[in-house]
C-alpha cells in the first residue's frame, strides 16, 4: 500500500479514539501529536490555491492552511482573515512583476493596492475638498478615471499612506528611502542620464519628444502625473511622479520624477498632502 493510500486511511479514522495518535512514516508518533509524518526525503504537502480559490473557501475553519500559489507563501486562517505564516495578512494580489537594477530588485509597474499590508483598507478619495483636508493615508485614480487611467498607472497615493506604519507595500517589498533612490544614478551614468535609461520608451504614454527615453534599465517609469493638494490632476503623460519614504521636513517629503522632454533623473520634495504614483524596492 503506498504513501497516499495510508495517509487516507489514517485520516479516515483518525477520530477513533481520543486516545489514539498515528504515525506515517514513524512507528513511535509523539504522543501531542494526533498525527506525526516523518521523512528525510519528502515533504507535507498541502493544498495549493490562487487567491480566488483561496478567497471562494465557504467558511474556512480556523487553523486552515493552504499554500497561496498567487502569493508564493503559506496561509492560515485565523478565524477572521488570512494571514501569511509571518503573522502578516495574506496577499490580495499576485506577486508583482519585478526587475534587477544595479544590485536592487524593483517593481517593474506602479504600485495598486487598495490595503495596508495588514489588510486594512486604504481609502479611496474622490472628492477635491475632502482630498485637500486630509492628514491620513488616501489613494485615487487620475481623474478619478479608473476605466482609462487605472490598468496602465496604477494608483496615486498622498505621503500619509506611504509612511503609514501599517505598510503600504506588499508583503517582502517597501517603500524606497531617498538614499535607495540615490543608489540607482551612478550605475545608470549619473543624474543628467539615467532619467532616460529609466523612462518608458516611445510615445504610446509619454508626450512627444519623450527625450531619449531607451528604458535599457527595465524600470519602465510612466507619466502618471498628480494630484495636488487642492485635489486637482495635472500634467499627465508629460511628468511621473513617485514617492519616497524620506521625510525633508516634518510636512515635506523627498520623490523622484521624470520629465517628456529631458532625461534627467530628478529630485524634489513636496507636502505630504500630494498624490504621486509609487514604486516599491525588493526588501
Amino acid at each position: 500500500m503506498n504513501k497516499v493510500n495510508l495517509l487516507f486511511l489514517a485520516l479516515l479514522y483518525i477520530n477513533v479514539s481520543n486516545a489514539q495518535n498515528v504515525g506515517i512514516g514513524t512507528n513511535t508518533p509523539a504522543a501531542s501529536a494526533i498525527l506525526e509524518t516523518s521523512s528525510t526525503t519528502q515533504g507535507f504537502l498541502p493544498p495549493r490555491l490562487t487567491i480566488s480559490q483561496r478567497d471562494a473557501i465557504t467558511n474556512p475553519a480556523t487553523g486552515l492552511i493552504i499554500f497561496c500559489i498567487d502569493c508564493d507563501e503559506l496561509d492560515v486562517f485565523n478565524g477572521v482573515i488570512w494571514k501569511s505564516m509571518s503573522g502578516t495578512a495574506a496577499c490580495v494580489s499576485s506577486s508583482p512583476p519585478f526587475v534587477k537594477i544595479c544590485d536592487q530588485i524593483w517593481m517593474s509597474n506602479n504600485l495598486d493596492v487598495s490595503k495596508y499590508r495588514n489588510g486594512d483598507v486604504i481609502p479611496q478619495v474622490t472628492d477635491p475638498a475632502v482630498w485637500a483636508s486630509l492628514t491620513i493615508g488616501a489613494w485615487c485614480w487620475y481623474n478619478n478615471d479608473s476605466a482609462t487611467y487605472a490598468a496602465i498607472y496604477g494608483k496615486l497615493y498622498n505621503s500619509y499612506a506611504v509612511n503609514d506604519s501599517r505598510g503600504l507595500a506588499p508583503l517582502g517589498w517597501h517603500i524606497p528611502s531617498f538614499t535607495e533612490w540615490r543608489t540607482l544614478e551612478p550605475c545608470l551614468g549619473g543624474v543628467s542620464i539615467a532619467g532616460g535609461k529609466m523612462k518608458e520608451s516611445g510615445t504610446a504614454h509619454w508626450s512627444i519628444p519623450n527625450t531619449n527615453a531607451t528604458n535599457s534599465s527595465g524600470f519602465k517609469a510612466l507619466p502618471g502625473g498628480f494630484r495636488s493638494p487642492n485635489g486637482q490632476f495635472n500634467v499627465l503623460g508629460f511628468n511621473g511622479y513617485y514617492w519616497s519614504s524620506t521625510n525633508f521636513l516634518s510636512n515635506l517629503v523627498w520623490f523622484r520624477y521624470f520629465s517628456y522632454n529631458d532625461e534627467i533623473y530628478n529630485e524634489s520634495y513636496d507636502y505630504m498632502s500630494y498624490g504621486l504614483s509609487v514604486r516599491c524596492l525588493k526588501d
